[in-house]
């Protein structure tokens, strides 16, 4: 099931209004050598609705962030070593692919760790990392992006921080709102994709 299209009206008809989910986020700290951006959310769901739905980036991660531009391009490989990646388009000179980040750490239903600097951050000489906590409160979840970023790069911290702080917390949201509407719902993955 296609959730966006739900998940954009909730939000587009919450604009201007407190969100639901609730969400904070911040810019932690930056420096010339690199940045910490965290995001929270509260979620109704269980942490292990949370986890199925966190393990399907094709229906939470937006196209807008994308190389290909269709977010079902997007599959995650939730195992130590495994891959958040994206398939390209064949233009006729065969099909692509793009690593946007290898999975660390993964304890499902707890914690998921990524390495990869995401976006425009992949040309650069840095890297990101992007802890993903899950925890049980008495009504749902709790959830808390942190992205690390750290190196070289050629974009002013203080320019790039705060549009990465921003995509970062979009994505929350997104997975978010798309983990509260699912309760109810089967969670079947696509064929080939864990």
């Amino acid at each position: 099931m296609n959730f966006k299209p739900i998940v954009a009206a909730a939000i587009s008809a919450t604009a201007g209004l407190a969100l639901a989910p609730a969400a904070t986020a911040k810019i932690v700290d930056q420096s010339e050598a690199g940045f910490t951006v965290a995001h929270t959310a509260q979620v109704t769901a269980t942490p292990a609705d949370v986890w199925k739905m966190l393990r399907m980036p094709q229906n939470w991660w937006s196209k807008d962030h994308s190389w290909s531009g269709d977010a079902a391009n997007f599959w995650l490989d939730s195992q130590a070593g495994g891959c958040f990646c994206e398939k390209l388009p064949d233009t006729g000179a065969g099909v692509g692919s793009v690593q946007h980040a290898r999975v660390l750490f993964s304890k499902p239903g707890q914690l998921l760790r990524l390495s990869g600097a995401f976006g425009p951050l992949q040309g650069e000489a840095l890297n990101g990392t992007l802890t993903i906590q899950i925890k049980e409160t008495p009504t749902g979840s709790a959830l808390r992006f942190d992205y690390v970023v750290g190196g070289y790069m050629r974009f002013k911290v203080a320019d790039i921080a705060p549009a990465v702080d921003k995509v970062i917390g979009e994505q929350l949201l997104w997975l978010a709102a798309v983990a509260d509407l699912v309760e109810d719902e089967p969670k079947a993955e696509p064929e080939g994709r864990r």
